[in-house]
């Protein structure tokens, strides 16, 4: 039903905007802030998007949980679908997103509604804890040889056999 509403709602408040907008400042200056604003938002969501990514390559290299940054990555995505899009509320709403105190706002009001089962990161079971001289490796199992069975072939010398 949100959904729904979202898609009548925004093309809705769009084009009154635009109607609203355009009839004070008129049509070619509303266009070139259209266009200014879908520039500024690349840029802003290329830096910001980098910015991200270091925080979630730092999380995974310090074995932090990495949903924080996963998150803010979403929502900068989300804020340049946004600013791409032509209009003067989807453009405020992205560039919301992308001051980082309203997505920490978001992922914390996200995360209170989210109940996470099972979470687990790191390097994988130590054997014991805290003891690093046991080495995991695999092994078989060889059969110990007769010694009455004399020398095996490895070690007879092949005198005179080219």
């Amino acid at each position: 039903m949100y959904l729904f509403l979202a898609f009548l709602l925004v093309p809705l408040i769009e084009i009154a905007l635009f109607i609203q907008i355009g009839g004070a400042i008129g049509l070619w200056p509303t266009l070139a802030i259209v266009i200014l604003t879908a520039i500024l938002g690349t840029w802003l969501v290329r830096t910001q998007g980098l910015m991200a990514m270091g925080h979630l390559r730092s999380s995974f290299s310090e074995l932090r949980d990495p949903s924080e940054p996963l998150a803010h990555g979403a929502m900068i995505l989300i804020a340049g679908a946004l600013l791409l899009t032509p209009g003067f509320f989807t453009d405020a709403i992205g560039f919301l997103l992308l001051t980082p105190p309203v997505r920490l706002a978001v992922y914390r009001y996200v995360r209170a509604r989210v109940d996470v089962q099972h979470f687990e990161m790191g390097p994988g079971p130590q054997y014991p804890p805290g003891r690093d001289d046991i080495i995991e490796g695999e092994f078989e199992e060889v059969k110990p040889r007769d010694p009455n069975a004399g020398p095996s072939g490895w070690t007879q010398q092949n005198i005179g056999k080219d």
